[in-house]
């Protein structure tokens, strides 16, 4: 081939690219005129993929568009993305979310850090951290709090050094220890850093469980399923017999993380409980326990009239499954429900006393 022929090619292949680029964004330009003038329920899911992984020069044209909508469409225009991404891995509007996380209206904001579930780049940190401390909605700290856990998780797992870490630990436990925050970003704080195996999440979790309010001890029963540790048993245990359907979905789950085989009996009990997300909750931790006998509970299960426990059960006997196929899995010790069990007046139903850590005065 030729030089000039060479040099004709390149040019015709910048023209079709600029060409290409033209139609996206004209693409984009009329579906974003059609959010400005439509309600988002009336159109279909499919319009908003051409918002997907944006180029700037989209993105300058979605910019102009937003200033243009109404808030009830921004809102369910936002909300509608991060639904889409949590279904569709392929679509991507990490840039989007990001942009949005400066935006005017909280709810908006909220939104915005919930769909950045899966970003794990390491400056998004030192942005949530400003967002927890210094957002003026409440909202919108405690979905800040929440999202800054998987970083602590990344740095149990080794993926980020202690030097990346060490900000993010700082916030959440100066936020857990604030006399002036609300009790529900405090809580999600509390869940955020319970991934940590240092001995002080341990101090802190369990002043949570005694504390005053229900919201903090339920939060409390979370974070005992996240922080793993053989202390929580006899605490999660005794709660599958809550009165509060709250407390028992959390007891549940918790015991599924925990892979607590001696609940299996109580656990089959609360796949009839009279709480829809109770009974949910009972099945898949009993696909998690390790239970060589959960098997042909969850199978009558699936088999059962309800169709979402059915499809609960499915899952589960996948789950149940594939870890049964593990030889060398190693099964936690039996449990001595004599052990842990933190001091509770049966007669009066009342709760002892919480721990002076942090949370009088509060």
């Amino acid at each position: 081939m030729q030089l000039q022929d060479i040099g004709q090619a390149a040019t015709n292949l910048v023209i079709e690219k600029g060409s290409a680029l033209r139609m996206l964004v004209e693409e984009l330009r009329y579906m974003l005129e059609r959010l400005i003038a439509s309600d988002i329920d009336k159109l279909p899911l499919g319009t908003l993929y051409s918002l997907s992984d944006l180029s700037n020069k989209e993105m300058e044209e979605f910019r102009d568009a937003w200033g243009l909508m109404e808030e009830h469409r921004r809102q369910a225009l936002v909300q509608a993305m991060v639904e889409m991404a949590e279904n569709q891995i392929e679509l991507d509007f990490r840039r989007i979310f990001r942009w949005l996380l400066h935006d005017a209206d909280p709810e908006v904001r909220r939104s915005a850090i919930e769909g950045l579930w899966e970003d794990e780049r390491r400056d998004l940190p030192p942005i949530l951290i400003r967002m927890l401390q210094m957002d003026e909605s409440e909202s919108v700290r405690a979905a800040a709090a929440t999202s800054l856990g998987r970083f602590i998780l990344l740095h149990e797992m080794e993926e980020i050094s202690d030097a990346e870490a060490a900000p993010i630990r700082q916030a959440l436990f100066s936020c857990i220890g604030s006399h002036g925050e609300t009790v529900e970003v405090r809580r999600r704080a509390i869940e955020a850093i319970a991934y940590s195996g240092d001995p002080e999440i341990l101090e802190i979790i369990e002043d949570a469980y005694y504390a005053p309010e229900e919201k903090m001890r339920v939060s409390a029963i979370f974070a005992m399923g996240r922080n793993a540790s053989r202390r929580w048993q006899g605490y999660v245990m005794r709660e599958l017999h809550s009165p509060s359907p709250e407390m028992r979905y959390e007891a549940a789950i918790a015991c599924g993380e925990l892979e607590l085989r001696h609940a299996f009996s109580r656990l089959v009990d609360l796949t009839a409980d009279e709480d829809a997300e109770v009974r949910e909750a009972a099945v898949w931790a009993l696909g998690h326990i390790h239970a060589p006998e959960a098997a042909n509970v969850l199978q009558a299960l699936k088999e059962g009239g309800d169709d979402a426990m059915s499809e609960a059960a499915a899952d589960a006997l996948e789950e149940l499954s594939f870890s049964l196929m593990d030889e060398d899995l190693e099964i936690p010790p039996v449990f001595d429900e004599d052990e842990d069990l933190p001091p509770y007046e049966e007669e009066s139903g009342e709760w002892g006393s919480a721990s002076e850590w942090d949370w009088m005065g509060m």
